[in-house]
């Protein structure tokens, strides 16, 4: 009996995603090579690649090989999890063809995923996955029919190829539901592929948000052949001359997206440039921001087959007559793309310093004779480096916003993400998008039946330290 796949992630490459922070588990078996043979080990040869699905024939994609002792019952298990996991992460920068300002980036002028005009590819974030499993033992006779009784060889012929699965840089809760189909299991992504009108953008976000007219942020879906042909974006404004809305649909072909589908990697996951920042670079949107006419507008997909997925909506944020400073965060979220939050209420800012010092001689002693200065002596500072902590608060919100502030809490990625600004010429754009690290230890979840009113206070800091000179 040959090598038999007998157990696998239930979601393959035509079917849906894995979520590598799930668990990514294979079984194999060769019940008539288990029985008679020893020193028995199952081999598995993972290949992982961006673009095309990788060529189990080649090593191009190879990225390592690994081996188990069968169990009790003859069977290899193996858990890739903490493999896969390293072959996918955020994407921070936008891909080439997309757009900041009208300008399309290249390889010489990047610039922060959060600040794309229109769409962006993915870099990172999807990656394909194939593997080969294979047996050996000793005295096993290899593919140049070699045997020895004395030595531990591969097994010719005994090699079983895995399909296709597509990884994609998010993680399963453990209350989301998994879906199994016989041993193989997984949790279902469907409903982030949009195909169909009860679809959804990768977000666990409200949706019902809130953004000030400089906000940058993006929204992500899942793409296939069939999928989307345009971004809808529906604008609602008291424009005099008008009606109450406006339509505006910005195509995918082209646009940072795509001429012409293909199975790419990068194809599989695209980001919009959905807030106000974004979408000023159209004349359109410019005019109602400008003169303060949109007061909020919807964005959902338009689908090949001419149905629409169901919006989210971004009302305009008016600054807060107390004159409190806004800060905005941007955080990786559970499915591997960016949630955003603009904090508009009471903001503390503290500074601590770190400084290194020496005893400085009085005065000069290298000299005809001992002088005098009044500027020198005692204990000095070599030098400073400090550090900027930001308490903020949100505005009372709804429980809606729970699942995405717990998400906040468990990012591994938070950045304070400035608004709309007029760039100097050959910016580097650093100005924009801020490391921080979440410094809050704690989350209680707050409901309106135990609370009332809900209101989140979080802490950060700023993960570069200020370097002050050194004397």
């Amino acid at each position: 009996m040959a090598t038999l796949i007998e157990q696998q992630p239930l979601y393959t490459s035509t079917t849906g995603q894995v979520a590598v922070g799930a668990d990514v588990i294979f079984a194999v078996s060769n019940n008539n090579i288990v029985a008679t043979e020893t020193k028995v080990k199952f081999i598995a040869e993972v290949h992982v690649s961006r673009g095309l699905p990788p060529d189990l024939n080649t090593s191009n994609n190879l990225v390592g090989t690994f081996k188990t002792t069968p169990n009790n019952a003859g069977i290899g298990i193996f858990d890739f999890s903490n493999i896969v996991e390293n072959y996918v992460k955020a994407d921070n920068m936008a891909a080439l063809g997309s757009e900041y300002k009208g300008t399309e980036t290249d390889a010489d002028n990047p610039h922060p995923i959060h600040l794309i005009d229109k769409f962006s590819l993915n870099m990172n974030s999807i990656r394909y996955l194939a593997i080969q499993f294979r047996i050996e033992y000793l005295g096993a006779t290899d593919c140049n029919g070699d045997q020895n009784d004395d030595i531990v060889r591969e097994a010719c012929g005994e090699e079983v190829n895995s399909t296709t699965f597509t990884l994609m840089n998010g993680y399963v809760k453990d209350t989301d539901i998994l879906t199994k189909q016989g041993d193989d299991f997984g949790y279902d992504l469907e409903e982030f592929n949009l195909s169909e009108a009860s679809d959804k953008f990768l977000s666990n976000a409200p949706a019902t948000r809130y953004a000030a007219k400089e906000d940058y942020g993006t929204c992500a879906y899942l793409a296939d052949s069939n999928s989307v042909s345009q971004i809808h974006v529906k604008i609602y404004h008291t424009y005099a001359g008008g009606g109450t809305y406006t339509d505006q649909f910005i195509k995918t072909l082209a646009n940072g997206a795509y001429n012409g589908w293909s199975s790419n990697t990068d194809k599989n996951l695209v980001y919009f440039g959905c807030y106000p920042a974004n979408l000023r670079q159209s004349y359109q949107f410019n005019f109602y921001l400008s003169n303060d006419t949109m007061t909020h507008y919807e964005v959902y997909a338009v689908l090949n087959t001419g149905a629409h997925t169901t919006p989210f909506t971004v009302y305009i944020q008016c600054p807060d007559l107390k004159g409190y400073t806004p800060i905005r965060l941007a955080w990786l979220n559970q499915w591997g793309v960016w949630d955003y939050y603009t904090f508009n209420k009471k903001s503390v800012k503290s500074l601590s310093t770190k400084a290194t010092t020496y005893n400085q001689l009085a005065g000069t002693w290298n000299k005809s004779a001992y002088r005098l200065d009044s500027y020198k002596g005692g204990k000095k500072s070599f030098r400073v480096n400090a550090t900027e902590k930001i308490k903020m608060n949100t505005d009372f919100v709804s429980e809606d916003h729970n699942t995405m502030f717990e998400e906040l809490m468990n990012s591994p990625e938070v950045y304070i993400l400035d608004g709309f600004q007029t760039d100097a010429a050959y910016s580097a754009l650093n100005q924009y998008v801020t490391p921080v690290r979440l410094v809050s230890k704690s989350f209680t979840t707050k409901t309106v039946a135990n609370d009332k009113l809900i209101q989140y206070t979080f802490e950060v800091e700023k993960t570069k330290t200020l370097r002050t000179q050194s004397v």
